[in-house]
């Protein structure tokens, strides 16, 4: 269970904290989603459970224990917006051994199985594949270091309908597994699997039921 608890961020050279006492419950194999317009603060709090960024108050804990920026970066992988824009490597091969080079081809496979991308040549350029396929092998990289919880930011942004579909349905079969917590400015499919929902506005969270958003999103649009 991730626990955040009154968590704030508020670096000197900002006149206001950027997280207000964030507050968040995530269990094991859940999907939350949090939901906020550009600047609310969603990118930071990524940073933060990463262990990128550093808090100034508050606890953040695994189960009973506190954790550090260094525990978060075993803990967690994150899934940046625009990924492909990040990779390194040649091949598929390179990416998902980048820092890991001792990886055996048992742990490669799996990770590749996990995100529906076995059937591609491990030689293949990640610059040749679709956009949905990227955001798949960025999924394989943060999967194959084996972290309790997912972290992504904006996952369908920049892809067509079908593509954001495939990716929805992949991680609803992710979260059998792994954790995962969403940001978005759109949430759109997502909130078909989403298991906990919070807006954040300002840096300030708010808890609400994925129905209520769901039933919102689907009221007809008065035209003026």
């Amino acid at each position: 269970m991730l626990y955040l608890k009154n968590l704030t961020y508020h670096p000197p050279a900002t006149p206001t904290a950027i997280l207000k006492s964030i507050n968040l419950e995530l269990a094991p194999q859940q999907l939350g989603l949090v939901i906020g317009p550009s600047g609310s603060g969603k990118s930071t709090l990524l940073e933060i459970l990463a262990g990128l960024a550093e808090k100034t108050a508050g606890n953040l804990l695994w189960r009973d224990q506190e954790l550090t920026p260094e525990h978060l970066q075993q803990l967690a992988g994150l899934v940046f917006q625009f990924p492909e824009r990040h990779f390194c490597g040649g091949t598929i091969l390179e990416e998902l051994r980048l820092g890991h080079p001792e990886l055996g081809s048992g742990r490669v496979k799996e990770a590749l199985t996990e995100v529906a991308l076995d059937h591609i040549p491990l030689q293949t350029s990640p610059q040749s594949m679709s956009g949905g396929q990227q955001r798949r092998l960025a999924l394989a990289v943060q999967l194959i270091r084996q972290p309790h919880l997912l972290l992504l930011d904006e996952p369908t942004a920049g892809l067509d309908w079908s593509m954001r579909r495939q990716l929805v349905n992949l991680l609803a079969k992710l979260k059998n597994h792994w954790t995962l917590l969403i940001v978005t400015h759109d949430a759109g499919e997502l909130l078909s699997i989403a298991d906990r929902c919070w807006t954040l506005d300002r840096g300030e969270l708010q808890s609400v039921e994925p129905a209520t958003l769901k039933a919102k999103a689907e009221q007809p649009q008065s035209v003026a």
